[in-house]
């Protein structure tokens, strides 16, 4: 059975990511999308509200009907993850030829730590190649409508991490 984990932040899931788990899931018997939970960053929305926010994207967009994909938390390196999980394969998503610089660093590092652990490259779809979390982060502190960027569960939970929480109009 071959098993990929699909690594990132996540926060917040977009189109762009959702594309690659649903062609990931396509190639794989079992796709984990491994959320960082890593205590040394500030996300904008919490792991567990990032894997809520996947899981009812999965659901939502009926990507995962015969439940293969399975959605965690984790922290430190991602090869320890995968030989924690048997994984055979990193995924990755690639948007344009300025990932691919600090993607091929990245996957000749986890080759070097872990030689029984490959990394394969997803292009994101064309129309999505311009999406990035950090992008909808910003659009949507300043009131931009991310709607076409992300799926709708993780609109709604950016809308209720960014809406002003008083008179001086401080985000919460």
């Amino acid at each position: 059975m071959s098993v990929a984990v699909y690594p990132g932040s996540f926060d917040p899931v977009t189109h762009g990511h959702l594309d690659v788990v649903r062609r990931a899931a396509g190639v794989f018997d079992q796709l984990i999308i491994a959320v960082l939970a890593n205590p040394r960053k500030t996300p904008l929305l919490g792991v567990e509200e990032r894997i809520s926010v996947i899981r009812r994207s999965l659901d939502a967009m009926a990507i995962d009907p015969d439940r293969r994909i399975a959605v965690e938390a984790f922290d430190g390196l991602t090869v320890d993850f995968c030989r924690a999980r048997g994984a055979r394969f990193i995924v990755r998503g690639l948007r344009a030829i300025s990932d691919f610089e600090s993607e091929l660093q990245l996957a000749h590092n986890n080759r070097k730590l872990a030689p029984e652990v490959d990394t394969v490259f997803f292009m994101t779809a064309l129309e999505h190649s311009y999406v990035s979390s950090s992008l909808v982060k910003e659009i949507a502190l300043f009131g931009g409508d991310v709607r076409g960027m992300v799926p709708t569960p993780a609109a709604e939970r950016l809308q209720a991490a960014l809406r002003p929480s008083g008179p001086a109009g401080e985000v919460r």
